[in-house]
């Protein structure tokens, strides 16, 4: 009776551990929504509204956000950045976000509110973006 009282504990110290494990990792993380644009568009440096659409009307060859977002980094001095509504977001991984400009995603990371960075765990695409449509209207 007392072995499989222990292996009984043991079962459930187990199962315990591994709750408690898989959670961990995600403690501290928030997830956000909206998308990856650049400084350029979404700082209002060469637009009125905080888009794509006075680039894109300036430049026939940007016909989508994804088109804007890259040629404003690559060719304007920008960075990517992650918006939300009228709030703007530095991000530490660069490199996580450009396969992802123009779109609209979801991250998981942590907030710095001092220096408005989000630490970025990870960057996932939330449906479709229709070429050359303003998204940053949407719903968070």
């Amino acid at each position: 009776m007392t072995t499989v009282r222990s292996f009984s504990f043991l079962i459930l110290a187990l199962g315990v551990a591994a709750a408690v494990s898989s959670q961990a990792p995600t403690a501290g993380y928030k997830a956000f929504r909206g998308e990856i644009a650049d400084t350029q568009c979404a700082l209002n440096v060469h637009s009125l509204n905080k888009s794509h659409k006075e680039m894109m009307d300036m430049r026939p060859d940007l016909k989508t956000n994804a088109d804007c977002a890259r040629f404003c980094v690559k060719e304007r001095g920008g960075k990517f950045v992650f918006q939300s509504g009228d709030n703007v977001y530095r991000l530490d991984k660069m490199d996580q976000a450009e396969p992802f400009a123009g779109q609209q995603v979801k991250i998981v990371g942590t907030l710095d509110p001092k220096t408005n960075t989000i630490a970025v765990r990870s960057i996932t695409p939330i449906g479709t973006t229709r070429p050359g449509s303003d998204q940053s209207s949407l719903p968070n």
